[in-house]
């Protein structure tokens, strides 16, 4: 597993580098030699914050956890991550055929080519290759996430462009191009 480690506005000894590198290591086991992880350290009103993102075969999951002591935060936000595979291994394995995890799509970025000069400013831009998947598919990932919303290509509409989303009453809706 690659783990990169990522310091916001703190600088940690290298103890806790080491240390997080060495339970994150643990995760390894759920995922093929592909996975990525990413932790940010912070600190944010005396609390240490640790986000935790792991990226393995085109699937995410992430974990954000805020307590008094910093290996803490490492071993919760680890925690959650093994309790989310768990949590989502029998969907996954029921809901997802074998090869949906190692097809490749085409990177599509909807940044514009020139810079809008009126009163929206962007600050922050993302590069993503939506992937086709179904709709039961794209609401696990989204979970998994903890976002509102989700963009894919439905592999049930032939390929196009979709969003589903968490709605207020708790249900889930989907917008799709009918191009």
């Amino acid at each position: 597993m690659k783990i990169q480690i990522n310091e916001k506005k703190v600088t940690l000894p290298e103890s806790v580098h080491a240390y997080a590198e060495k339970k994150v290591t643990k995760l390894d086991r759920y995922f093929r030699d592909d996975a990525e992880a990413f932790v940010a350290f912070s600190v944010e009103k005396n609390r240490n914050k640790v986000e935790l993102t792991v990226h393995a075969s085109n699937i995410y999951f992430r974990a954000s956890e805020s307590t008094s002591d910093m290996y803490a935060s490492i071993d919760a936000a680890v925690s959650d991550i093994e309790r989310q595979i768990r949590k989502n291994k029998t969907r996954l394995a029921r809901r997802i055929r074998q090869d949906a995890f190692v097809r490749s799509a085409e990177v599509t970025s909807f940044v514009p080519d020139t810079e809008d000069t009126g009163e929206y400013k962007l600050v922050r831009v993302k590069a993503f290759a939506f992937m086709p998947m179904s709709r039961e598919e794209a609401i696990l990932q989204m979970n998994l996430l903890g976002h509102n919303f989700f963009a894919f290509r439905d592999e049930d509409a032939n390929g196009v462009f979709a969003v589903v989303y968490r709605r207020n009453d708790g249900d889930y809706g989907v917008i799709e191009d009918v191009r």
